[in-house]
């Protein structure tokens, strides 16, 4: 039997600002197709945007992981970027 591996990425994101108050940045849903930031995230296939606290979230994604780090460092204001 093959075995199936997946090599997900993994980013830890600490926001300078309150995760609801970056949600703001899609108040037009006809626009971006997507209400939140974790409705744009999760949009993206095999990503995931997970909620830890206020101002902290886990990302994993399979291979669209730098699109996602781009778009976030060029859009969002992060205190903290980790790989994991």
């Amino acid at each position: 039997m093959k075995k199936n591996t997946v090599n997900y990425q993994t980013l830890i994101v600490t926001f300078a600002e309150p995760i609801r108050t970056l949600d703001n940045y899609f108040d037009d849903v006809e626009a971006w197709g997507v209400a939140s930031l974790k409705e744009w995230i999760d949009s993206y296939e095999s990503s995931r945007f997970t909620q830890t606290d206020e101002r902290t979230a886990v990302i994993t994604s399979e291979y669209n992981m730098t699109h996602i780090k781009e778009w976030l460092e060029r859009n969002t204001p992060i205190d903290r970027l980790v790989s994991a």
